[in-house]
């Protein structure tokens, strides 16, 4: 037994080792190239012709509340199947080996509590940060390691002027799991990582329509356009605070111009 358990945790600090050879530590996936980070409101006042558009931790959590109540849990889909165990390794670390029953999903999801967290968005001393409870099963030389923990992530914002869209970039900077082997644990938190961080990004936060401000004015004949052109951010006391500066222009009798595609 005991040559056993050093086949496996040799394979699977090989496992590893290839990971980041091959792939690098979890990456993540960057907003468009245009894309320019926020920055804080300027010390001596926003200029004319900006919006202060507020969004406090109470919003998220309505927000939040919305998608576990009225739509299915966001799915991510982990790492690839490490093989099989010998056969004579079976339950080790608490996992189960699952040959007979048809596999696990390799995946995780995003649950509204779990793991000693709740998912939710936190606003404080300039930074966005929100704890991730999930769940999922991983196959690990075929045995379904069932998981449940939360995941440590920040929010950093971005804005793309040419496409008008307010971007947000999630980066998970810790993971953890419950109730699962030491020697599983590096990898399949390395996989959660990658799975949140790559396949997440760029998060769109408002765009287009959202943004841009087309006014009719019937007695004056036309429509007063406005497009943003900056947009800064504040964010403290459970708020964020966006500040938008537009760059406004008249069209008699014209349309709203089209919005831009991303």
């Amino acid at each position: 037994m005991r040559y056993i358990i050093l086949l496996l945790v040799g394979a699977l600090l090989g496992a590893g080792a290839c990971y980041y050879f091959f792939v690098g530590a979890p990456r993540v996936k960057q907003a468009r190239l245009g894309a320019q980070t926020l920055q804080a409101p300027d010390a001596a006042g926003d200029p004319p012709g900006t919006l202060v558009l507020t969004l406090d931790e109470k919003f998220f959590e309505t927000f939040l509340s919305t998608i576990f109540r009225d739509l299915n849990p966001p799915t991510f889909r982990l790492g690839a199947n490490t093989g099989v165990a010998p056969d004579n390794f079976n339950g080790f670390g608490g996992s189960r080996f699952v040959n007979a029953q048809g596999g696990c999903s390799n995946q995780i999801a995003i649950t509204q509590e779990g793991g000693g967290a709740k998912t939710a968005v936190a606003l404080r001393d300039n930074q966005i940060s929100t704890p991730l409870a999930f769940n999922g099963t991983y196959s690990a030389f075929g045995n379904c390691v069932q998981l449940r923990g939360a995941a440590q992530a920040t929010i950093a914002l971005s804005f793309d002027r040419a496409q008008q869209t307010l971007y947000g970039q999630i980066n998970v900077v810790g993971v953890n799991l419950e109730n699962v082997s030491p020697i599983y644990e590096p990898l399949i938190t390395t996989f959660v990582q990658s799975a949140i961080n790559q396949k997440v990004n760029p998060l769109v936060i408002m765009r287009g329509q959202q943004l841009t401000l087309n006014v009719p004015v019937q007695a004056s004949g036309g429509t007063v356009h406005a497009q943003a052109k900056d947009v800064r951010a504040e964010i403290k006391n459970g708020a964020l605070r966006l500040h938008i500066s537009y760059d406004f222009a008249g069209a008699k009798g014209a349309a709203a111009p089209a919005q831009p595609q991303s």
